[in-house]
């Protein structure tokens, strides 16, 4: 019987999206984990309770990654939007490029 080999590039798919595709999704999920564990351990060493120290851990984890998440996606739209502006300037300078429109443009800027 042959064996099919491994592919290592196997990612997690959810509703038929693969999450290694979307952007900020691991940091947002690896620090909402991390603090959720963290805070939940903290609020048990403080008080002994657990089912206190469960609901604050879970609560911590899901606003830290909401938080996360929200931030990141912020930023990586301001800079996906600059390099789109960048790009259409690149572009335009290209067309321009040794025509008089150019030199308008450079009259203008001066």
């Amino acid at each position: 019987m042959a064996e099919e080999p491994e592919d290592p590039s196997k990612s997690f798919v959810i509703f038929g999206r693969d999450v290694a595709q979307i952007p900020c999704f691991r940091n947002s999920f690896l620090y909402g984990i991390s603090g959720g564990i963290g805070i939940g351990l903290l609020t048990f060493l403080g008080t002994s309770r657990t089912h206190l120290s469960t609901h604050v851990g879970f609560g911590s984890f899901f606003c830290g990654t909401i938080v996360y998440w929200m931030s990141c996606r912020y930023q990586w739209s301001a800079r996906r939007f600059e390099q789109q502006q960048l790009r259409e300037a690149m572009r335009r300078q290209a067309l321009y490029e040794g025509t008089n429109v150019e030199q308008e443009l450079d009259l203008k800027s001066a």
